[in-house]
């Protein structure tokens, strides 16, 4: 099983695919214009106490206040608090906590009103992304999470993923961590260090307790709702998670993202810095691996099940809700309960990706084909088990039910993803009123004639949908040989299927786009510029 990662840095943000086997798997999109991520570290400002709730709203600098319960605060919240106020006021002068005194631990069952007052200043960590009309979600039980380690301040417990099931290697991999860990810092010892020498672990450890030191270096100066610490990247945080063996290539389409990937590969896994690519080609890199149309075709409400079936998704506020359709397969075994379990078993599998795919979150509803054996619903649930192994996401599966209900309810920290697959109608632009889209041709002769004549424009290049790309290139004297024969300047014709029908758009010679004018005036000022030269 083969794995990419391809990065395409767009002026909005990032956009990462992951792909397994060339088959999309997981999408994100790790906009610019956020400065709120699972794992960053604030210094927060309590706002209003809920004694209702056992809950306070904190105030991080988001337009609404963050969310943090009292069952977040973590037993070691005495101790955190001491520390945090020892920094500010610049009593405690190293990072480091071997002589620190620890205070006793958080009662359970205690009250907000109790621990929470207006204006107090608390060292908080974002365990959820703001999502619809939520703000974030904190916890003051703060954790540092490297590629094989989890670092745990204020605490001198080891504990190893439960998914390590060889007692020998639990022992062997708490032996090791015992023998590098700091004084008064526990370790989660993840899934992936199986196997791993003490080397890796060692380094691994040195560079979560390097990220310690710069907390503890940015808190004597913070001020309230100052970002303390901040998680990696997206992209990288991905890296850290995913990157083994299996791993086939990472490929990006910018310089700076590469040398920032370049960086980070050279600390956490130097013998992968082969992988890491930059793409230069003319097309953009989600073209060239065929990403975009698979983004088209998997995030629409209607998905097709490869090998017969499709889904229909529908999201609310609630919960997602997922409808199993047989389509045309219904025909193709012997019997209804057989046609049902091949339909629903090929659907399992696409559900699971889904899931992942979109990052849903919360309740999730499947209804699949009904099925009067148990046998055979067990079957379809396995099925979505084994999937669902890989995902990173927390999650539970409940049987299904006799109506052939199956509900997963799945770990949120982020909104899921959505991207809109409906084109606007390329005849009306979505007003309903009716253009003629032949004019489009003339709109970008237009508006080539405007730039290569009027603004003195050369090395220009036209981005249009395929349509209109086999328009302008194909046949004996193209239209695009026809503009250099008349301007003696070479336009670049490339396809995008992104683009609608009747839009385009036109970048200068450095990639950055022509900001056009408006179709009227570009004919205008061709019209002024015609009227000046009969008058000569």
């Amino acid at each position: 099983m083969s794995n990419e990662l391809v990065i395409n840095s767009t002026q909005d943000g990032e956009r990462i695919a992951l792909l397994q086997d060339k088959r999309l798997i997981e999408y994100h999109f790790d906009r610019n214009d956020t400065n709120y991520s699972v794992g960053d570290i604030f210094l927060g400002t309590v706002k209003k106490v809920m004694p209702g709730l056992n809950a306070a709203f904190i105030d991080i600098g988001y337009q609404k206040d963050a969310f943090l319960h009292y069952g977040d605060l973590g037993e070691q919240f005495p101790s955190m608090m001491k520390w945090s106020k020892g920094v500010q006021s610049q009593k405690i002068t190293t990072g480091a906590l071997k002589t620190f005194q620890f205070e006793g631990t958080l009662d359970k069952v205690g009250k907000a009103a109790d621990v929470f007052k207006k204006g107090q200043q608390l060292l908080v960590q974002i365990v959820k992304e703001p999502i619809s009309t939520k703000g974030p979600r904190l916890s003051m039980d703060i954790s540092m999470a490297g590629r094989y380690l989890v670092l745990v301040p204020f605490s001198n417990t080891i504990s190893v993923s439960k998914k390590i099931v060889s007692k020998t290697e639990r022992e062997r991999l708490k032996r090791l961590i015992a023998s590098i860990k700091p004084d008064n810092f526990g370790v989660i010892i993840r899934t992936v260090a199986e196997g791993r020498e003490v080397a890796e672990l060692d380094k691994d450890m040195q560079s979560m307790t390097a990220n310690w030191e710069t907390l503890f270096q940015t808190l004597r100066t913070a001020k309230p709702n100052d970002k303390v610490l901040g998680e990696l990247g997206r992209s990288s945080s991905m890296l850290r998670d995913l990157l083994n063996e299996s791993f086939d290539s990472i490929t990006v389409d910018s310089a700076p993202m590469y040398e920032e990937m370049r960086s980070y590969l050279q600390k956490i896994a130097p013998d992968k810095l082969g992988l890491l690519k930059l793409h230069t080609g003319k097309v953009k890199v989600f073209e060239h691996v065929g990403l975009e149309k698979q983004l088209k075709t998997l995030f629409g409400k209607t998905v097709t099940v490869p090998g017969g079936g499709y889904l229909v998704i529908e999201h609310t506020e609630a919960l997602h809700v997922i409808d199993v359709n047989s389509g045309n397969k219904s025909n193709q075994e012997s019997d209804q309960e057989a046609t049902a379990l091949m339909i629903n078993m090929l659907a399992a599998k696409e559900v699971a990706r889904q899931l992942r795919l979109r990052d849903m979150g919360g309740i999730i509803v499947v209804d699949f084909i009904d099925m009067k054996s148990a046998e055979s619903r067990k079957k379809v649930e396995d099925a979505v088990r084994d999937v669902m192994k890989h995902d990173k996401a927390r999650f539970t599966i409940l049987p299904i039910t006799k109506f052939g209900l199956l509900q997963i309810t799945r770990q949120r920290v982020r909104p899921a993803e959505n991207i809109v697959t409906g084109e606007v109608c390329p005849t009306c632009g979505g007003t309903g009123k009716i253009s003629a889209s032949i004019l489009v041709t003339d709109e970008i002769d237009n508006s080539i004639e405007d730039l290569l004549v009027t603004q003195n424009q050369s090395g220009i290049s036209l981005y249009v949908h395929p349509f209109l790309h086999a328009y302008y290139t194909k046949g004996l004297v193209s239209k695009q040989m026809k503009w250099y024969l008349k301007y003696y300047k070479w336009v670049k014709v490339m396809k995008d299927t992104s683009l609608g029908l009747t839009d385009y758009r036109i970048e200068d010679e450095r990639g950055e786009e022509i900001e056009l004018q408006s179709p009227a005036a570009a004919m205008s000022r061709l019209q002024d510029r015609e009227v000046e030269e009969l008058t000569d």
